[in-house]
């Protein structure tokens, strides 16, 4: 089990938190707080079981549950008494690769169901996004896992009409050669925002950003159209200008994790209002709602507001 649990004392200022009843929050920190949370932020429990523990009636404990349940806050499975807080890594990352290591446990104590599966999934991109001795170090569970769903969406890929194969040349047996549309050519989104983004990175960081325009082109490829070239432009800003601890002292400013925090960004997205608190810092800097923000970005990011 996971002894020790980080809380941000941001989540005070979150909205989704705040809108919670008293009886919503009690359960989301009992969750969070759980002894038998594993260091995945899943484990095996019952709502039944979870209100015995509080003294709570059943009905209660559902009802002040359903309330994060509702917000996307906790996932749960309830014929496999799974329960999952799917930010739980985000705040609570592992802090070296034998703790990476140590997850193969954590796996085995989660019952099987579709949630587990997802989170597979998640780990497994999370990890992609740390340093490469902590991806290194992902359980073997965790990649024949991966390789498991990667063979069944192999097959989807090849059976949708939409997502063409391309032959390349026929072998000497007369059988054909088949390879997928190159990721960085296939989305007109994928070339001019990669080179964009290691720009930015570079004249932010004073060091060049390493493409992976194989790996990285397919997470931009795999994006919703509605992220488009100017959207995805203003959300890297503001991811690169995060003061979110796990990304800027764990997690890093890669493609990567910017992948895995669109959601976050989209979700605590001002709707490009202009914001009501600005601070002149001198030297070409603001101080906007409490983020540093230069002069330049900012103009750039509220021009039209």
């Amino acid at each position: 089990m996971s002894r020790y649990r980080k809380v941000d004392p941001r989540i005070w200022n979150d909205e989704k938190f705040r809108l919670l009843s008293d009886q919503g929050k009690l359960a989301f920190f009992f969750l969070l707080t759980h002894p038998h949370m594993t260091a995945l932020g899943a484990m095996r429990a019952s709502i039944a079981g979870l209100a015995a523990e509080l003294g709570w009636q059943p009905k209660a404990f559902r009802e002040a549950f359903g309330e994060a349940f509702a917000k996307g806050m906790v996932k749960h499975d309830e014929k496999a008494s799974f329960v999952w807080l799917p930010n739980f890594l985000h705040y609570n990352g592992p802090e070296s690769p034998n703790v990476v290591k140590s997850w193969a446990a954590s796996l085995d104590l989660l019952p099987e169901c579709a949630l587990k599966s997802e989170l597979l999934f998640r780990v497994k991109v999370f990890a992609e996004a740390l340093p490469e001795a902590f991806n290194e170090a992902l359980p073997k569970a965790f990649a024949k896992n991966m390789r498991n769903q990667e063979q069944e969406q192999e097959h989807e890929y090849k059976s949708t009409e939409s997502d063409k194969l391309i032959p390349d040349s026929l072998s000497p047996s007369k059988k054909r050669k088949l390879t997928r549309p190159d990721p960085a050519t296939a989305d007109p989104r994928v070339k001019p925002f990669l080179s964009w983004f290691a720009n930015e990175y570079e004249r932010r960081y004073g060091a060049p950003y390493a493409i992976n325009w194989g790996k990285d082109g397919k997470r931009i490829n795999e994006l919703a159209p509605v992220f488009d070239l100017p959207r995805l432009k203003d959300l890297a800003i503001r991811f690169f200008e995060s003061p979110d601890p796990w990304v800027r002292q764990n997690g890093g400013f890669t493609i990567g994790v910017f992948i895995s925090q669109i959601n976050k960004l989209t979700s605590t997205d001002n709707g490009h209002a202009k914001p009501s608190e600005v601070k002149d810092l001198g030297d070409g800097w603001l101080e906007v709602e409490g983020m540093r923000i230069s002069k330049k970005d900012y103009e750039r990011r509220w021009k039209t507001a």
